[in-house]
């Protein structure tokens, strides 16, 4: 591993070619923070990826994609003097000790849940009107129903045990069978909904990650069915051409092998 020393002046070789690629490049001294930010968003998307197929090469790779879309933020900022990659750090680290007060303070907090309602506490002290207030609206849905979950449990708004979200996630089941009988399809979105937020509480009573869960499975499907798609195109076949037995053959060959 690098020393301090070597990461520090790594990181300063990064800045100045981020200082060369903005003062010499066309593309670079064209962007603003507003053409970087779905570049961002897809580099955060790829780290993730990585992440979850434990890939720590393309994990390295991703990181210092991201890493760049940082340092170019400040750079921009810098130009309007507003902020630069130093402002960056200090508020971070700032923020840091102010939010672990059980490490740079007298703050008592012995287990990961008090830690967690002690960052509530410490951000509603900061000005925030609501616990709710820091969840991005743009998450995507799961996402941001877990966040909302976590939050709110971190001020000891939750289930005491996971079985009670259990019997939560059946009763919800119930209402939504009960609408589905009903046929009235704005009532069994309004109930589908309530069932995959329970569902997502229950996984956060059982330390699932609710999102990789999701994404594996998502892997999982598209390694089986890309291996039937093959087995089909050998064999000369379109799918369609092919009966639901058939394709339950190769689905299940897919399995055997250990795909996901």
């Amino acid at each position: 591993m690098n020393t301090r020393e070597e990461q520090l002046k790594a990181f300063d070789r990064l800045l100045t070619i981020m200082d060369e690629l903005r003062e010499q490049c066309p593309w670079d001294k064209k962007q603003t923070m507003q053409t970087l930010r779905h570049l961002t968003i897809e580099e955060t998307y790829e780290l993730g990826d990585a992440i979850l197929d434990s890939n720590l090469q393309e994990v390295k790779k991703e990181l210092g994609d991201l890493l760049l879309h940082i340092v170019f933020y400040a750079k921009i900022a810098s130009e309007t003097n507003d902020f630069d990659i130093a402002d960056v750090l200090h508020t971070i680290c700032e923020k840091l000790i102010h939010r672990h007060p059980h490490i740079y303070s007298n703050v008592k907090a012995d287990t990961e849940e008090e830690v967690k309602q002690n960052w509530e506490k410490l951000k509603l002290k900061e000005g925030n009107k609501s616990v709710l207030e820091g969840v991005p609206k743009s998450l995507p849905a799961l996402v941001k129903a877990s966040r909302i979950q976590e939050k709110v449990a971190g001020v000891g708004f939750d289930w005491e045990a996971p079985h009670q979200v259990w019997e939560k996630v059946q009763e919800e089941l119930s209402e939504f069978k009960d609408e589905v009988e009903k046929s009235n399809v704005k009532a069994m979105e309004a109930e589908f909904g309530d069932v995959l937020f329970s569902l997502i509480n229950y996984a956060k009573h059982l330390n699932i990650n609710p999102e990789n869960a999701l994404e594996r499975t998502n892997k999982k499907f598209i390694n089986r069915f890309q291996y039937l798609e093959e087995k089909a195109k050998n064999m000369g076949k379109s799918l369609d051409e092919m009966t639901l037995k058939e394709m339950d053959v190769y689905w299940e060959e897919a399995k055997a092998m250990g795909e996901d």
